[in-house]
């Protein structure tokens, strides 16, 4: 992978650790489109926080953003969640076939030792 991918996947990764955000997420995911007003009205938070963490989505693309009138309506964007899932099962490929490969070696005969 890239650096400019990994970081972008760094970002993700950061943007999701905040439990609100992932909330936040949900919320919008369900509705398909929203406001920060109508998140806000589901979430223990005010709108501000909502449209802090909206920000925070934003730039790692895991939202859009557009104005309708005085309104700014938020959607899904899962193109950056995909990648980060698809990076995320390379990785625990990689594991797996690590400790496959450690498992091997545990189990294998062992030679004697050299009779004195």
């Amino acid at each position: 992978m890239e650096p400019d991918g990994l970081d972008a996947i760094d970002g993700v990764l950061a943007a999701l650790a905040d439990p609100m955000r992932r909330r936040v997420l949900d919320a919008l995911a369900a509705h398909g489109e929203s406001t920060a007003t109508v998140l806000a009205g589901e979430l223990p938070v005010t709108r501000q926080a909502v449209v802090q963490h909206l920000a925070v989505l934003e730039r790692v693309a895991l939202v859009a953003s557009h104005r309708a009138g005085r309104e700014r309506r938020y959607t899904v964007r899962p193109d950056a969640l995909s990648t980060t899932a698809r990076c995320l099962l390379l990785v625990a490929a990689r594991w797996d076939n690590r400790l496959a490969a450690i498992k091997q070696l545990a189990e294998a005969p062992q030679p004697s030792p050299p009779r004195p």
